[in-house]
């Protein structure tokens, strides 16, 4: 769980360098206002990559079972079988609208 998260500890995109007097970690109003810079960038999301594959046909799915006939004692028994072969990724999709990085370091709401 928590797979997306930084793997760096107490580094986040969107405070700054460390200027004087501030404590590392610690989100700045300019910071957050500046969309410019190395350190600081926008926290909004606007495109995903897509858990989605086409096959050979062009067909769009997440997997993809082909059905097989298998004869066991003089029965027929149809079995599904899971195609991973020759799949092309979706690639990077854009998002209906934006959301908020999970490195975001400002509690949105306290319960």
């Amino acid at each position: 769980m928590g797979g997306s998260g930084s793997k760096t500890r107490g580094v986040w995109p969107f405070t700054s360098a460390g200027a004087a007097g501030e404590t590392p970690g610690v989100v700045s109003e300019q910071c957050l206002a500046r969309l410019k810079g190395s350190k600081c960038g926008t926290p909004f999301i606007f495109t995903r990559r897509s858990s989605l594959y086409f096959d050979e046909d062009g067909d769009l799915a997440h997997e993809f079972y082909e059905e097989t006939v298998v004869t066991k004692n003089g029965r027929k028994k149809a079995k599904l079988k899971r195609i991973q072969k020759n799949l092309i990724p979706q690639g990077t999709i854009e998002l209906d609208h934006p959301r908020i990085h999970v490195d975001f370091p400002v509690i949105l709401c306290e319960i």
